[in-house]
């Protein structure tokens, strides 16, 4: 079943200090070639019956994301698409 993943993410000019605490931590892991880390948020939305976008970015930018300082994208994705971390 498809289901509707929306990607929230502090705005550009909003400092990340998660992403920068990261950031300052690659080197000690032996990572010095990242420049820079933003932490952000996945939420997996199913409904009973097809993907709604539209509800899915209103309930997005009503309770998911603060839209003062975060951005929200909004997308389909079918039930087999995963996020392989190890490739």
């Amino acid at each position: 079943m498809p289901r509707v993943v929306v990607d929230v993410m502090l705005k550009p000019e909003i400092l990340d200090p998660q992403g920068q605490a990261v950031a300052n931590a690659l080197p000690r892991l032996g990572v010095s070639d990242v420049a820079s880390v933003r932490i952000g948020r996945r939420i997996e939305i199913e409904f009973t019956g097809e993907p709604d976008l539209d509800r899915a970015r209103e309930i997005a930018d009503k309770l998911l994301a603060n839209p003062v300082i975060e951005d929200f994208t909004v997308r389909v994705v079918e039930a087999d698409e995963t996020v392989d971390a190890r490739s």
